[in-house]
Order: C-alpha cells, then sequence, then structure tokens
C-alpha cells in the first residue's frame, strides 16, 4: 500500500505541475492526433496494394496500432520523463535528494516525474483498440482479457527493465540519453508486427530492443494468435530482466559521487 501512495503522490504532483501549463493540453491533442493520423495512413497506404500483411488483416493492425500508442503514451508519461531526470540527477550531483528519502531509491526515481498529457495517447490507443474490436466483431472473453492483459503486463514490465539498465549506466557514462533516443527511434518500428521484418531486425527487435514484447506480443494475444510458448517466453523473459535491472540498479547506486561525496 505504500508503494502505491507514493505513486499515487508522485502522480498529483505530476497534475499540478502540468496544470500550471494548460496550453500543453491543446498541444497534446494536436500531436497525438497527428501520430495517429500518420499511423492509421500508413496502414491505409499499404492496403491500397494488398489484401494482408504478414498473415495480418487491416483490422488486426489497427488494434496493433492501438496497443503501440497505448504502450508509447505510457513510456512518454512516466517512464521517459522519469529516466531523464534520473540521469540529469547523476551528472548534476543532486541524486543525493532521493538516496535520503525513506524509500526504495528505484521506486522514486521511476516515478518521480509525470508528463500527465501524454495520458491523452493511452487513452487514444484504447479507443483505437475498442474500434478495432468491433471491427473484427470479436467477444472477448474472460481467458482472452487475462491473456492480453498479462502479455501487456509483461511487455511494460520489458520495456521498464530495459529503460533502468540503460539508464543506470549513466553512473559510469555521461551522455546515456543518446542510447534512449536510439530506443524511442526503434520504437517506431513497433507500429507494424515484428514479423515483417527480415530475421535480423527482428531478433533485435525482439531481444536487444524489446519492441516486440512491448507491442506485437499483446496484440497477438488480444487477437488470438499469441501461443503459449510465446506467452511464457515473454512472462519469463519480464521476470529475468527484471531481476536483472533491480540487481544492476543496487550495484550501479554504489558508484554514485552525488554533492554530499
Amino acid at each position: 500500500m505504500r508503494t502505491f501512495r507514493i505513486i499515487a503522490t508522485y502522480f498529483r504532483i505530476g497534475i499540478l505541475g502540468e496544470l500550471e501549463y494548460r496550453a500543453n493540453f491543446f498541444i497534446q491533442i494536436f500531436e497525438s492526433i497527428l501520430g495517429l493520423v500518420v499511423a492509421l495512413g500508413g496502414l491505409a497506404v499499404v492496403f491500397e496494394h494488398t489484401a494482408d500483411l504478414g498473415g495480418w488483416s487491416p483490422d488486426q493492425l489497427i488494434a496493433l496500432v492501438g496497443i503501440y500508442l497505448l504502450v508509447g503514451g505510457l513510456i512518454n508519461m512516466v517512464i521517459n520523463p522519469s529516466m531523464e531526470r534520473f540521469m540529469q540527477d547523476v551528472r548534476q550531483g543532486t541524486l543525493d535528494f532521493t538516496l535520503v528519502k525513506p524509500a526504495d531509491s528505484q521506486l522514486l526515481v521511476s516515478v518521480q516525474r509525470v508528463e500527465i498529457w501524454k495520458l491523452i495517447d493511452v487513452l487514444i490507443g484504447v479507443a483505437v483498440i475498442g474500434i478495432a474490436l468491433v471491427r473484427l466483431q470479436s467477444e472477448i472473453g474472460w481467458g482472452e482479457t487475462a491473456v492480453f492483459a498479462l502479455a501487456l503486463f509483461c511487455g511494460a514490465t520489458i520495456v521498464y527493465s530495459f529503460w533502468l539498465i540503460l539508464a543506470t549506466c549513466s553512473f559510469w557514462f555521461v551522455r546515456v540519453e543518446n542510447i534512449l533516443v536510439i530506443f524511442q527511434s526503434m520504437y517506431s518500428a513497433g507500429r507494424w508486427p515484428v514479423g515483417i521484418y527480415p530475421e535480423w531486425l527482428r531478433f533485435i527487435l525482439t531481444f536487444l530492443v524489446p519492441v516486440a514484447f512491448a507491442v506485437t506480443v499483446p496484440a497477438q494475444g488480444l487477437i488470438g494468435q499469441l501461443t503459449g510458448g510465446n506467452l511464457a517466453l515473454a512472462v519469463g523473459l519480464a521476470i529475468a530482466l527484471f531481476v536483472v535491472a533491480r540487481f544492476f540498479w543496487r550495484y550501479g547506486i554504489r558508484f554514485y559521487s552525488g554533492a554530499s561525496a
């Protein structure tokens, strides 16, 4: 319960901070709608020339775009701004203010900054998923819902753990942000099924930059194409990567030299 209270407190602070700049709300709406139009426009161009793409129908790919927007919104709402703030604190030696607080430091740096207007991307993603399911005329039972929720949770855990590992490298390297920019660029590949890419790129997007587990695997769970083996792989990788990220964080923090050092 204490963990949830901490998260709720940072979300409340983030909301209060963003309300000071309400024009950002309208800017974010414009950016979100533009991103949606670009994603769906790309699908429209592709399906002018083919009936399916790598075994995916147009409506199934609409569902994938919805998940892409949903996960991207979560990343840009909490993970990305919090990790950028963390790396800035390491460079400036101000991480001390976080470390002396009576709470888990990893939790604090993971939720310390919330850009609440990115919630628009999350809501648009949910709406697109709903429209796709209506077009597919799918009846989602408890089993399909549970598989999708589990796959989505595993994907989010994998992305968070991967991002935390990269950010922890800032204890040794100065400009880790450049690596995160590369991740953001490669994440844009997630608006298409990973299976359509060449084998070498598919490997990169699955195991080196986990775009497949963040977008494609949950989409497969939603439309009933996810196998038990792939779901087990997602669960195992999520647990393993989270444990590795936790240990790497605890190891890296010993090398921090802040303003009080």
